[in-house]
């Protein structure tokens, strides 16, 4: 399967496990680190609440017996404990009395400093303050980390009754015992933890994510991809194709059901194809018998056609014929006679009609056969129009100057050449060429526009005659239908170029017809590279 390595599901599933896993085991190693460090702050304070009462109850004879430098010699011993950063004991008036730094020793700090607030509130002295104001977590001088507590030194019945003490039995507060712990060992704790848990953390979410991976990769990704195989292979039309999926689990079930699926498509495929191929020879058959029973209504159409067009030209060719024997007579009663001269000149003239109507015959045979005769596609040449149109019009150039018409020629293409027969073609175009003559006996304009619309050649012969009647149009194009007066038009003419015009497989029309003039259209196909040769 060609899935992105993003998209693929197991990659997917993976990434979700694993940011479930990454955010649970972040918040509960928050919380671990935070309970850890909660607890152990607490074990911390109480472990300097105890060192304090420690130093408090051992300097506590020292100090009832007045000897100063016993009280300062067990406060330096105790002082060079590991963890032990300072101890000091100040009097109420916040002067440094004992110190295991020497340097203080007599000195007052500020009433407001950080060790002193907690019974120095207010400008009033609190002598037993709550615990949790006593204790304060701070950086020292060197950026370590460290906790001070504060002890309170009470006015206890041994100190105002004794001796060498002159305290008054008023006073409840003698001083404050401060004790400085290092808190490195706790830092390294914290952070020893908190790496361990946060390494076994992400093992634990990398052991998950393989097991994932193997477990989608061997139950899930290999399945499907047997099933994506299976679907190409059915779309191929490989409809028997079966997928090999042996497991019992949901897949497996899926697998059973598409090879069933797969053994019925075939099964109906074939049936179909069976059925076409049954449909197939029946069509051909029918299709057979239609053709057998179209030629013959083609044939039979063609001697119904031919009866009528032999009683046509019978009766076409029938009316000069009679004129020729009538006349004929004539000059044969005449000849017969003594003659006088002044009857040769009328001798002359019947001769003359004779000579007209044998014309007139010849015509009428002439345009017939070419009606009928279709020729041969094989006849076909590569031509250029424009050479074809030019012999046309060296043809009816008498035509056009007894009739004092202009003839303009208009070529808005450079596509000129087709394959066809040029002596049909030509015979096409000057039986139009004519009937525009024809149509124009006044003289005037003819345009023959030459353009190219897809992949036909188009030719547009437009006149300045009196145009088409409509009850005409719909025969123009019919054989022996003429809309001229006199007896000279066979009809033949249009008739034979729509002939020729569609046997090259082109198409002959009446684009617009008015008073002012008609225009036919001739569309040819032209020579291209989808079109090579007309078949």
């Amino acid at each position: 399967m060609n899935v992105k390595f993003y998209n693929r599901l197991s990659i997917q599933l993976i990434l979700v496990i694993s940011v479930v896993l990454v955010v649970n085991y972040a918040f509960h190693a928050f919380y671990t680190v935070s309970k850890l460090e909660n607890d152990l702050n607490y074990s911390w304070s109480q472990n300097a609440y105890n060192m304090s009462d420690i130093i408090k109850k051992s300097t506590r004879y020292g100090m009832l017996l007045n000897r100063r430098d016993d009280v300062h010699q067990i406060i330096k011993t105790i002082g060079t404990e590991v963890g032990v950063e300072k101890i000091r004991i100040y009097n109420k008036m916040g002067q440094i009395i004992f110190s295991t730094d020497t340097t203080e020793i007599n000195t007052t700090v500020n009433m407001q400093e950080e060790a002193c607030v907690a019974c120095h509130m207010n400008d009033k002295i609190i002598s037993s303050p709550p615990m949790k104001n006593r204790i304060r977590i701070f950086k020292d001088a060197s950026n370590k980390k460290v906790i001070g507590l504060i002890n309170p030194i009470f006015n206890e019945k041994d100190c105002y009754t004794s001796e060498c003490h002159a305290h008054s039995p008023k006073a409840k507060l003698l001083g404050v015992l401060d004790v400085v712990l290092s808190g490195e060992r706790i830092e390294e704790m914290i952070q020893s933890n908190t790496s361990r848990f946060l390494s076994n953390s992400v093992l634990i979410t990398l052991i998950i994510s393989v097991v994932i991976w193997l477990f989608i990769s061997f139950l899930v990704n290999r399945p499907i991809k047997k099933f994506a195989v299976g679907l190409k292979e059915i779309g191929k039309g490989n409809l028997d194709y079966k997928i090999d999926i042996s497991s019992r689990n949901e897949l497996g079930e899926m697998a059973t059901q598409f090879n069933d699926m797969s053994v019925k498509l075939d099964s109906a495929y074939k049936e179909i194809q069976q059925w076409t191929k049954t449909l197939n020879d029946k069509v051909n058959e029918k299709t057979e018998e239609l053709k057998k029973i179209y030629n013959q209504i083609i044939q039979i159409e063609k001697l119904a056609s031919l009866g009528k067009l032999s009683a046509t030209v019978a009766h076409e060719l029938n009316n000069p014929l009679e004129g020729i024997l009538t006349y004929c007579k004539l000059i044969a009663k005449k000849l017969t006679k003594q003659q006088k001269e002044n009857e040769f000149e009328q001798i002359i003239n019947y001769l003359n009609l004779i000579s007209d109507e044998s014309a007139r015959c010849g015509r009428i045979v002439k345009d017939l056969l070419l009606f009928s005769h279709r020729g041969n596609e094989d006849e076909f040449m590569l031509e250029d129009i424009n050479t074809i149109i030019d012999k046309c019009t060296m043809i009816i150039k008498h035509h056009l100057e007894m009739n004092k018409i202009n003839l303009v020629k208009e070529i808005k293409t450079d596509k000129l050449k087709l394959k066809s027969d040029s002596q049909k073609l030509q015979q096409a175009l000057i039986s139009m060429l004519i009937n525009a003559i024809e149509a124009m006996p006044n003289g005037g304009n003819i345009i023959i526009r030459i353009t190219d619309e897809a992949d036909s050649l188009v030719i547009r012969i437009i006149d300045e005659g009196s145009g088409i009647a409509e009850k005409d149009l719909p025969h123009i194009f019919e054989p022996f239908y003429t809309t001229k007066q006199d007896a000279k038009g066979t009809g033949l003419g249009l008739a034979v170029a729509y002939g020729i015009i569609e046997h090259h497989k082109g198409k002959i029309e009446i684009e617009n017809t008015s008073l002012k003039g008609t225009t036919f259209k001739v569309t040819l196909p032209l020579l291209t590279e989808n079109n090579k040769s007309i078949k």
